[in-house]
């Protein structure tokens, strides 16, 4: 009797959970597309002819060029096809992993964009923990106590969430490398290097990751549960990690794939800012120079990028709260 009432029960949460991957690739496939279209749009858009363009990028020279000069580069790149046609071959070429050829440096885009994403990668996983380590250790302290402490930490979190990654990078170069010295002035690959960078996009995020966190801490901590756990006598701390923090995290969590793709687009800033390699460098020297399968092949992968996190966001959801299988 038991298994046949589980049964039906099992299988109805994984037409749940299958509809809901469904729905997430689905809506992960429109994504790429979408950001796909419009960088290809952006080119097809972008002022002048793009095959003086290169001629020009790679002479050095800036100049008009005779139909005799520009035929070998239209054929060479398809622009001497129609529209709809290199939109084909260019997501075709999406499909193969090829992102294509870049202008300035002759070479294929992926292999430009796999030498630089390294440090890109370290740079905001590292921002990442360091946004959820401070906002976890704030929202603890501070959520859920006095009336004035509770005002006080969320005016924090809200003056925090809408700090300029610049300025903040700024600050601390003033402060710590150029003031005290313990950190270099040109950021690196290693730790020292790493820090400075990583604390300026950490300290925007973790504010606005703060600001959700915070709201649903101080309502789980209004539940009748933790005020029955706090008559048994439940130490505060314990109260607050095992019990509370559990019910509290899939809000800020749920957040965590788009905060993702806003870190990865504040590397581009904070990368410059501090000298750093990355694919924000590779960016903006491919913007200056006008080298658009760099520019198309780094928006592209953002994208993939941050429907990839989604994803594994949205599994460490079901974990952490198995009612939305229920």
């Amino acid at each position: 009797m038991t298994r046949t009432s589980t049964e039906p029960g099992t299988a109805a949460r994984t037409r749940v959970v299958l509809r809901r991957w469904l729905g997430r690739a689905a809506s992960a496939a429109l994504v790429v597309w979408g950001a796909a279209t419009a960088a290809f749009l952006a080119q097809i858009a972008q002022p002048g002819d793009r095959a003086t363009s290169i001629i020009n990028l790679r002479s050095g020279q800036t100049q008009e060029r005779t139909p005799e000069e520009l035929a070998p580069i239209n054929a060479q790149y398809g622009f001497d096809q129609p529209v709809l046609v290199q939109y084909g071959d260019y997501l075709a070429g999406l499909l193969r992993g090829d992102l294509g050829i870049s202008y300035q440096q002759h070479r294929p885009v992926l292999d430009l964009i796999g030498e630089q994403i390294g440090p890109t990668i370290l740079l905001t996983a590292t921002a990442l923990v360091l946004a959820w380590l401070l906002m976890l250790a704030w929202v603890l302290l501070t959520a859920g106590r006095t009336r004035r402490i509770s005002a006080l930490s969320a005016a924090v979190d809200t003056v925090l969430a809408g700090l300029p990654q610049y300025w903040i990078g700024v600050l601390l170069l003033l402060a710590f490398a150029l003031g005290l010295g313990w950190f270099p002035v040109l950021g690196g690959s290693g730790l020292a290097g790493t820090a400075l960078p990583a604390l300026a996009l950490a300290l925007p995020l973790a504010g606005f990751l703060g600001q959700a966190t915070r709201t649903e801490f101080e309502r789980v901590l209004a539940q009748p549960f933790v005020l029955s756990a706090r008559t048994r006598g439940t130490p505060e701390t314990v109260l607050r990690l095992r019990h509370v923090l559990r019910h509290a995290a899939p809000a800020p969590l749920m957040l965590t794939g788009w905060a993702l793709g806003a870190t990865v687009s504040g590397a581009v800033i904070v990368e410059t800012l501090f000298t750093r390699r990355g694919i924000g460098r590779t960016l903006v020297t491919a913007v200056e120079a006008q080298d658009l399968p760099v520019v198309t092949g780094i928006v592209v992968l953002i994208a993939l990028l941050y429907v990839a996190i989604t994803a594994v966001v949205d599994a460490l959801h079901l974990i952490i709260d198995p009612r939305l299988t229920a």
